[in-house]
């Protein structure tokens, strides 16, 4: 049995304090802390709000402080995997 899947698409995206907030094209809202991405989390609020969306919604991109997240690895719940030194 073939199963049809979609990847999630942002239609639009903002911040409180704490928490990334996605939009989805079809109506859900997703909230995530902003400590599961410490290069959001120790961006300014100038530099959080200088991204841009990709792949029709599929991707989010911030050139200034060099982050890339899908939307649909947000909705599945997937943190920075970004290795620690």
């Amino acid at each position: 049995m073939a199963t049809l899947t979609k990847d999630a698409t942002a239609t639009r995206v903002w911040f409180d304090d704490d928490n990334l907030w996605v939009l989805l094209d079809d109506g859900r809202q997703i909230g995530v802390p902003l400590a599961w991405y410490p290069r959001l989390l120790a961006a300014t609020t100038q530099q959080r709000l200088a991204f841009e969306m990709s792949g029709n919604g599929r991707g989010l991109h911030w050139d200034g402080i060099d982050e890339d997240l899908l939307v649909q690895g947000i909705v599945d719940g997937i943190p920075d995997r970004t290795e620690k030194h």
